[in-house]
Protein backbone atom coordinates (compact mmCIF):
# COMPACT_ATOMS: atom_id res chain seq x y z
CA UNK A 1 0.00 0.00 0.00
CA UNK A 2 1.44 3.55 -1.06
CA UNK A 3 -0.27 6.63 -0.06
CA UNK A 4 1.34 9.85 -0.88
CA UNK A 5 0.57 13.81 -0.69
CA UNK A 6 -1.69 14.91 -3.11
CA UNK A 7 -1.95 18.66 -1.44
CA UNK A 8 -3.82 20.99 0.71
CA UNK A 9 -7.14 22.48 -0.44
CA UNK A 10 -7.80 25.88 -0.74
CA UNK A 11 -9.73 25.86 2.62
CA UNK A 12 -6.75 24.06 4.32
CA UNK A 13 -7.86 20.24 4.10
CA UNK A 14 -4.75 17.81 3.04
CA UNK A 15 -5.33 15.07 0.42
CA UNK A 16 -3.85 11.81 -0.90
CA UNK A 17 -2.96 9.83 -3.30
CA UNK A 18 -3.22 5.96 -2.96
CA UNK A 19 -1.53 3.37 -5.70
CA UNK A 20 -3.57 0.27 -6.49
CA UNK A 21 -1.27 -2.59 -8.10
CA UNK A 22 -1.62 -6.24 -9.54
CA UNK A 23 0.69 -7.63 -12.07
CA UNK A 24 -1.57 -5.91 -14.91
CA UNK A 25 -2.46 -2.83 -14.20
CA UNK A 26 -1.49 0.44 -11.25
CA UNK A 27 -4.24 3.22 -10.60
CA UNK A 28 -4.12 5.96 -8.24
CA UNK A 29 -7.32 7.73 -6.96
CA UNK A 30 -7.43 10.55 -4.69
CA UNK A 31 -9.45 11.24 -1.42
CA UNK A 32 -10.54 14.72 -3.05
CA UNK A 33 -13.76 13.36 -5.10
CA UNK A 34 -12.47 9.95 -4.82
CA UNK A 35 -11.02 11.06 -8.06
CA UNK A 36 -9.19 8.66 -10.88
CA UNK A 37 -6.58 10.17 -11.32
CA UNK A 38 -3.86 7.60 -13.47
CA UNK A 39 -4.83 4.28 -14.88
CA UNK A 40 -1.40 2.80 -16.18
CA UNK A 41 -1.94 -0.37 -18.84
CA UNK A 42 1.04 -2.23 -21.03
CA UNK A 43 1.21 -1.31 -24.47
CA UNK A 44 2.12 -3.80 -27.56
CA UNK A 45 5.75 -2.67 -26.98
CA UNK A 46 5.93 -3.58 -23.50
CA UNK A 47 5.63 0.63 -22.37
CA UNK A 48 3.61 1.95 -19.84
CA UNK A 49 0.96 3.98 -20.60
CA UNK A 50 -1.21 6.36 -18.29
CA UNK A 51 -4.85 5.91 -20.11
CA UNK A 52 -6.59 8.62 -18.25
CA UNK A 53 -6.41 12.36 -18.36
CA UNK A 54 -5.84 14.64 -15.16
CA UNK A 55 -3.83 16.70 -13.27
CA UNK A 56 -0.99 16.44 -10.98
CA UNK A 57 -2.26 17.69 -7.69
CA UNK A 58 -5.31 18.71 -5.95
CA UNK A 59 -5.31 22.06 -7.28
CA UNK A 60 -5.83 21.25 -10.83
CA UNK A 61 -8.48 19.15 -9.85
CA UNK A 62 -10.67 22.18 -7.21
CA UNK A 63 -9.83 24.55 -10.25
CA UNK A 64 -10.81 21.78 -13.21
CA UNK A 65 -14.57 22.41 -14.48
CA UNK A 66 -14.45 19.68 -16.95
CA UNK A 67 -15.00 16.65 -14.68
CA UNK A 68 -11.70 14.93 -15.54
CA UNK A 69 -11.34 11.48 -13.29
CA UNK A 70 -14.73 11.90 -10.95
CA UNK A 71 -17.42 10.07 -9.92
CA UNK A 72 -20.16 12.63 -10.52
CA UNK A 73 -23.07 12.04 -8.32
CA UNK A 74 -26.20 12.55 -6.96
CA UNK A 75 -27.29 12.81 -10.12
CA UNK A 76 -24.60 12.62 -13.40
CA UNK A 77 -26.09 14.76 -16.66
CA UNK A 78 -28.62 16.71 -17.42
CA UNK A 79 -31.82 18.02 -15.42
CA UNK A 80 -34.18 19.96 -17.86
CA UNK A 81 -35.28 22.72 -16.30
CA UNK A 82 -32.93 22.26 -13.30
CA UNK A 83 -36.42 20.65 -11.41
CA UNK A 84 -38.26 17.35 -10.59
CA UNK A 85 -41.38 15.68 -9.12
CA UNK A 86 -41.25 13.37 -7.13
CA UNK A 87 -43.85 11.44 -4.83
CA UNK A 88 -46.04 14.83 -5.38
CA UNK A 89 -43.49 17.45 -4.44
CA UNK A 90 -41.61 19.74 -6.27
CA UNK A 91 -37.67 19.54 -6.14
CA UNK A 92 -35.51 22.99 -7.83
CA UNK A 93 -32.14 22.19 -8.27
CA UNK A 94 -29.15 24.51 -9.28
CA UNK A 95 -29.04 26.31 -12.41
CA UNK A 96 -25.69 25.68 -13.35
CA UNK A 97 -25.86 24.63 -17.70
CA UNK A 98 -28.30 27.69 -18.60
CA UNK A 99 -31.47 26.65 -17.02
CA UNK A 100 -30.55 23.51 -16.29
CA UNK A 101 -28.92 21.30 -14.02
CA UNK A 102 -25.77 19.24 -15.23
CA UNK A 103 -23.97 16.94 -13.03
CA UNK A 104 -25.73 18.21 -9.93
CA UNK A 105 -24.87 22.04 -9.62
CA UNK A 106 -22.45 23.43 -7.76
CA UNK A 107 -21.75 22.14 -4.43
CA UNK A 108 -20.39 18.18 -6.61
CA UNK A 109 -19.55 15.16 -4.72
CA UNK A 110 -16.02 15.72 -7.01
CA UNK A 111 -15.08 18.88 -4.94
CA UNK A 112 -15.34 17.18 -1.94
CA UNK A 113 -13.12 15.00 0.59
CA UNK A 114 -14.06 11.55 0.95
CA UNK A 115 -13.53 8.86 3.57
CA UNK A 116 -11.09 6.16 2.92
CA UNK A 117 -13.15 2.73 4.55
CA UNK A 118 -10.44 0.59 3.34
CA UNK A 119 -7.53 0.22 1.49
CA UNK A 120 -5.61 -2.89 -0.03
CA UNK A 121 -2.70 -3.38 -2.40
CA UNK A 122 -5.26 -4.17 -4.99
CA UNK A 123 -8.60 -2.14 -3.58
CA UNK A 124 -9.82 1.37 -1.90
CA UNK A 125 -13.47 2.06 -0.82
CA UNK A 126 -14.11 5.71 -0.54
CA UNK A 127 -17.39 7.01 1.30
CA UNK A 128 -18.99 10.34 1.69
CA UNK A 129 -22.53 11.06 3.90
CA UNK A 130 -24.84 12.99 1.68
CA UNK A 131 -27.49 14.34 4.04
CA UNK A 132 -31.22 15.19 3.36
CA UNK A 133 -31.78 17.52 0.41
CA UNK A 134 -27.83 17.60 -0.28
CA UNK A 135 -27.68 19.64 -3.49
CA UNK A 136 -31.56 19.86 -3.54
CA UNK A 137 -32.72 15.79 -3.80
CA UNK A 138 -34.10 14.38 -0.67
CA UNK A 139 -33.37 11.70 1.37
CA UNK A 140 -30.06 11.22 3.12
CA UNK A 141 -27.53 8.60 1.97
CA UNK A 142 -23.77 7.21 2.38
CA UNK A 143 -22.56 7.20 -0.84
CA UNK A 144 -19.65 4.50 -1.18
CA UNK A 145 -17.46 3.82 -4.36
CA UNK A 146 -15.17 0.84 -4.58
CA UNK A 147 -12.16 0.59 -7.11
CA UNK A 148 -10.69 -2.69 -7.10
CA UNK A 149 -8.25 -4.30 -9.60
CA UNK A 150 -8.77 -7.82 -10.61
CA UNK A 151 -6.04 -9.53 -13.19
CA UNK A 152 -6.34 -7.10 -16.34
CA UNK A 153 -9.71 -5.14 -15.27
CA UNK A 154 -10.57 -2.04 -13.08
CA UNK A 155 -13.63 -2.47 -11.11
CA UNK A 156 -16.09 0.65 -9.95
CA UNK A 157 -18.95 -0.13 -7.54
CA UNK A 158 -21.34 2.35 -6.49
CA UNK A 159 -23.55 1.50 -3.32
CA UNK A 160 -25.66 3.55 -0.62
CA UNK A 161 -29.11 3.36 0.85
CA UNK A 162 -31.00 6.20 1.08
CA UNK A 163 -33.93 7.29 3.70
CA UNK A 164 -36.22 8.73 1.37
CA UNK A 165 -36.73 8.43 -2.14
CA UNK A 166 -34.64 9.69 -3.96
CA UNK A 167 -32.25 10.11 -7.35
CA UNK A 168 -29.24 8.01 -7.70
CA UNK A 169 -27.26 8.35 -11.36
CA UNK A 170 -23.58 7.51 -10.29
CA UNK A 171 -20.95 7.67 -12.76
CA UNK A 172 -17.05 7.55 -13.69
CA UNK A 173 -16.38 10.62 -16.12
CA UNK A 174 -12.91 9.79 -16.68
CA UNK A 175 -11.23 10.83 -20.41
CA UNK A 176 -9.35 7.98 -21.98
CA UNK A 177 -6.70 8.29 -24.73
CA UNK A 178 -5.75 4.54 -24.97
CA UNK A 179 -2.31 6.47 -26.38
CA UNK A 180 -1.76 9.02 -23.01
CA UNK A 181 -1.19 11.70 -25.52
CA UNK A 182 -2.30 13.64 -28.96
CA UNK A 183 -6.32 13.47 -30.14
CA UNK A 184 -8.15 10.07 -30.25
CA UNK A 185 -9.76 10.74 -33.51
CA UNK A 186 -7.72 7.18 -34.62
CA UNK A 187 -9.09 5.32 -32.02
CA UNK A 188 -11.71 2.98 -32.77
CA UNK A 189 -15.27 2.62 -31.04
CA UNK A 190 -17.67 0.25 -30.95
CA UNK A 191 -20.80 0.77 -28.97
CA UNK A 192 -23.54 -2.07 -28.11
CA UNK A 193 -26.06 0.18 -29.03
CA UNK A 194 -28.71 0.40 -31.64
CA UNK A 195 -30.38 3.30 -30.48
CA UNK A 196 -29.58 6.67 -28.97
CA UNK A 197 -31.65 9.25 -27.17
CA UNK A 198 -31.49 12.54 -29.22
CA UNK A 199 -31.13 15.90 -27.78
CA UNK A 200 -32.15 19.95 -27.90
CA UNK A 201 -30.11 22.50 -28.54
CA UNK A 202 -29.34 22.52 -24.33
CA UNK A 203 -28.58 18.59 -24.73
CA UNK A 204 -31.93 17.68 -22.94
CA UNK A 205 -33.00 14.37 -24.59
CA UNK A 206 -36.32 15.13 -26.50
CA UNK A 207 -38.06 11.50 -24.96
CA UNK A 208 -37.84 9.91 -28.41
CA UNK A 209 -35.43 7.14 -28.92
CA UNK A 210 -33.69 6.86 -32.33
CA UNK A 211 -32.15 4.11 -34.77
CA UNK A 212 -28.32 4.78 -35.16
CA UNK A 213 -28.69 2.99 -38.77
CA UNK A 214 -27.95 5.23 -41.85
CA UNK A 215 -26.80 8.01 -39.07
CA UNK A 216 -23.36 9.27 -37.99
CA UNK A 217 -23.82 7.70 -34.80
CA UNK A 218 -23.80 4.33 -35.13
CA UNK A 219 -20.74 2.58 -33.38
CA UNK A 220 -22.38 -0.53 -33.68
CA UNK A 221 -19.24 -1.61 -35.89
CA UNK A 222 -15.98 -0.79 -34.50
CA UNK A 223 -14.79 2.84 -36.53
CA UNK A 224 -12.51 5.73 -36.14
CA UNK A 225 -14.08 8.08 -33.35
CA UNK A 226 -13.17 10.67 -36.28
CA UNK A 227 -14.49 9.06 -39.07
CA UNK A 228 -17.82 11.11 -38.99
CA UNK A 229 -17.32 13.75 -36.66
CA UNK A 230 -17.34 16.13 -38.69
CA UNK A 231 -20.76 15.30 -40.90
CA UNK A 232 -23.47 18.21 -41.11
CA UNK A 233 -25.63 16.43 -38.84
CA UNK A 234 -27.51 18.28 -36.50
CA UNK A 235 -27.09 16.26 -33.64
CA UNK A 236 -23.46 16.35 -34.01
CA UNK A 237 -23.20 20.30 -35.25
CA UNK A 238 -24.92 21.32 -32.20
CA UNK A 239 -23.14 19.13 -29.71
CA UNK A 240 -19.26 19.98 -30.85
CA UNK A 241 -19.32 16.35 -31.56
CA UNK A 242 -20.30 13.75 -29.82
CA UNK A 243 -21.96 14.06 -26.66
CA UNK A 244 -24.73 11.74 -26.65
CA UNK A 245 -26.57 9.00 -24.46
CA UNK A 246 -26.70 5.74 -26.11
CA UNK A 247 -29.51 3.17 -25.26
CA UNK A 248 -27.47 -0.30 -24.22
CA UNK A 249 -28.81 -3.12 -26.56
CA UNK A 250 -30.86 -5.29 -24.28
CA UNK A 251 -30.82 -3.96 -21.24
CA UNK A 252 -32.02 -6.47 -18.16
CA UNK A 253 -30.50 -5.14 -15.25
CA UNK A 254 -27.48 -7.69 -14.96
CA UNK A 255 -23.61 -6.45 -16.23
CA UNK A 256 -23.15 -6.60 -20.16
CA UNK A 257 -21.11 -5.30 -22.61
CA UNK A 258 -21.46 -1.77 -23.59
CA UNK A 259 -18.18 -0.20 -25.65
CA UNK A 260 -15.17 -0.93 -27.21
CA UNK A 261 -11.96 0.98 -27.79
CA UNK A 262 -8.69 0.56 -29.42
CA UNK A 263 -6.06 2.44 -30.72
CA UNK A 264 -3.60 0.81 -33.45
CA UNK A 265 -0.96 3.29 -32.18
CA UNK A 266 -0.53 1.40 -28.85
CA UNK A 267 -2.00 -1.37 -29.79
CA UNK A 268 -4.37 -1.15 -26.21
CA UNK A 269 -7.54 -2.32 -26.02
CA UNK A 270 -10.54 -1.55 -23.33
CA UNK A 271 -13.46 -2.96 -22.90
CA UNK A 272 -16.60 -1.39 -20.48
CA UNK A 273 -18.98 -3.32 -18.78
CA UNK A 274 -22.25 -2.19 -16.43
CA UNK A 275 -25.12 -2.86 -15.69
CA UNK A 276 -26.52 0.33 -16.39
CA UNK A 277 -29.26 1.28 -19.28
CA UNK A 278 -27.28 4.14 -20.84
CA UNK A 279 -23.77 5.35 -22.04
CA UNK A 280 -23.05 8.94 -22.58
CA UNK A 281 -20.04 9.09 -25.07
CA UNK A 282 -18.27 12.52 -25.30
CA UNK A 283 -15.18 13.68 -27.37
CA UNK A 284 -14.18 16.38 -24.90
CA UNK A 285 -15.59 19.17 -26.88
CA UNK A 286 -15.12 21.36 -24.59
CA UNK A 287 -12.12 20.39 -22.87
CA UNK A 288 -10.33 24.00 -23.74
CA UNK A 289 -6.70 24.03 -23.31
CA UNK A 290 -6.88 22.23 -19.83
CA UNK A 291 -3.35 22.11 -18.34
CA UNK A 292 -2.80 18.57 -17.12
CA UNK A 293 -0.26 16.44 -15.67
CA UNK A 294 3.59 16.98 -16.47
CA UNK A 295 2.69 19.93 -18.51
CA UNK A 296 0.51 18.53 -21.29
CA UNK A 297 -2.34 21.06 -22.34
CA UNK A 298 -5.63 19.66 -23.50
CA UNK A 299 -7.84 20.15 -26.17
CA UNK A 300 -11.08 18.89 -27.90
CA UNK A 301 -10.94 15.73 -29.20
CA UNK A 302 -7.73 14.84 -26.61
CA UNK A 303 -9.36 11.98 -24.87
CA UNK A 304 -13.30 10.52 -25.04
CA UNK A 305 -15.57 9.72 -21.94
CA UNK A 306 -17.88 6.76 -21.86
CA UNK A 307 -20.00 7.35 -19.10
CA UNK A 308 -22.45 4.81 -17.90
CA UNK A 309 -25.44 6.20 -16.48
CA UNK A 310 -29.41 6.16 -16.36
CA UNK A 311 -30.48 8.77 -19.33
CA UNK A 312 -30.34 12.14 -18.97
CA UNK A 313 -33.30 13.91 -17.63
CA UNK A 314 -34.77 10.48 -16.76
CA UNK A 315 -36.64 11.47 -13.56
CA UNK A 316 -38.85 14.11 -15.73
CA UNK A 317 -38.93 11.34 -19.16
CA UNK A 318 -41.84 8.66 -18.10
CA UNK A 319 -40.40 6.38 -20.88
CA UNK A 320 -36.74 6.17 -20.23
CA UNK A 321 -35.38 3.81 -17.38
CA UNK A 322 -36.05 5.83 -13.92
CA UNK A 323 -33.57 6.70 -11.50
CA UNK A 324 -35.19 7.32 -8.16
CA UNK A 325 -34.15 4.71 -5.67
CA UNK A 326 -36.71 3.95 -3.15
CA UNK A 327 -36.17 4.39 0.54
CA UNK A 328 -34.36 1.78 2.43
CA UNK A 329 -33.43 -0.04 -0.71
CA UNK A 330 -30.15 -0.77 -2.05
CA UNK A 331 -28.22 1.37 -4.83
CA UNK A 332 -25.61 -0.73 -6.07
CA UNK A 333 -24.04 -0.15 -9.95
CA UNK A 334 -21.07 -1.50 -11.22
CA UNK A 335 -18.26 -0.45 -14.04
CA UNK A 336 -15.82 -2.41 -15.54
CA UNK A 337 -12.81 -1.46 -17.54
CA UNK A 338 -11.08 -4.56 -19.03
CA UNK A 339 -7.57 -4.12 -20.79
CA UNK A 340 -5.91 -6.45 -23.28
CA UNK A 341 -2.89 -6.36 -26.14
CA UNK A 342 -3.40 -6.45 -29.76
CA UNK A 343 0.23 -6.90 -30.79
Amino acid sequence: MKVLDFGTTKDGHQTHLYTLKNDTLECRVTDFGSILVNLFAPDKNGDIVDVVLGFDDVSGYENDTASLGCNVGRCANRIGGAAFTLNGTEYHLDKNDGENNLHSGFHQYSKRIWTVKEYTDTAITFTLDSPDMDQGFPGALTMSVTYRLEDNALKLSFSAVPDKDTIINMTNHSYFNLNGKGDVLDHMAAVNASRFTPSDAQSIPTGVFTDVAGTPMDFREPKAIGQDIGEDYDQLVQARGYDHNYVINDYDGTVRYAVHLYSEASGILMDLSTDYPGIQMYTANYLEDEHGKGGAVYHPRDAVCFEPQFFPDAVNKPDFPSPVCKAGTTYHKEIIYTFSIDK
